[in-house]
């Protein structure tokens, strides 16, 4: 699972660290996987590829717009250049070697730019409401209608109520990505990577949906051998 760089205290302690929300931890091990944190660091080695079974690009700041050719939006923030390499270092890595990925809010936006697509800035100046990021720090919840026939589909059903928390989505769709979810006013909230290979994007946050396992059950499921 990926992290990101951010200031922390504990302790004496008071400076930058590498972070994920415990909830991310948590709900990987409810399932049977063995957590595995993953530092964005100025070079990854794609090497390490094979130690992991499956790959989860987690939530977190905005993607640097420069990556898919736009100009900064001024709500865009929380960029970083580091991580944005790092993650899409490990995502090719992940392809490639066909290691189960699994892209959660930013984790979808990563992999639909990897992939050739571009963002949405600040999705409220396109439907016209906040209600996918009500409050800092504070999750919306909305209703996605998933595609029948889609493996996320097979995963939820066809329609299902998620915790969401982001001002961004995704606008073109990266060629190789098919669309399987949106959201009632059209937001696209889920993606998979076309063909058999178990890699899937989701606008929501599926690690705090309490005890809904059923994505990372799936991510898990798909990490056994054949």
């Amino acid at each position: 699972m990926t992290t990101y760089l951010q200031n922390a205290r504990h302790g004496v302690w008071d400076h930058e660290a590498a972070v994920l929300p415990r909830s991310y931890v948590d709900v990987v091990a409810r399932v049977g996987g063995s957590p595995l944190l993953l530092p964005p660091v100025d070079e990854v080695d794609p090497d390490v590829l094979g130690v992991l079974d499956g790959l989860v690009l987690s939530g977190g700041g905005d993607v640097d717009p420069a990556r898919y050719g736009a100009e900064p939006h001024p709500r865009t923030g929380g960029t970083s250049a580091v991580r944005d390499t790092a993650e899409e270092t490990l995502l090719r890595a992940a392809l490639a070697a066909d290691v189960p990925v699994l892209g959660v809010c930013r984790g979808m936006q990563v992999l639909n730019v990897a992939l050739g697509g571009t963002l949405v800035q600040h999705l409220p100046d396109v439907v016209g409401h906040e209600g996918h990021q009500p409050a800092p720090a504070t999750f919306g919840t909305t209703r996605v209608r998933l595609d029948e026939g889609s493996l996320l589909g097979g995963v939820f059903g066809g329609e299902t109520e998620v915790h969401c928390y982001h001002h961004q989505a995704v606008d073109v769709l990266a060629p190789e990505l098919v669309a399987v979810g949106r959201a009632h006013d059209g937001t696209l909230e889920a993606v998979e990577l076309r063909g058999p290979r178990f890699a899937v994007g989701v606008q929501w946050h599926p690690e705090v949906d309490g005890d809904d396992c059923r994505l990372f059950q799936a991510l898990v499921d798909a990490t056994a051998p054949a």
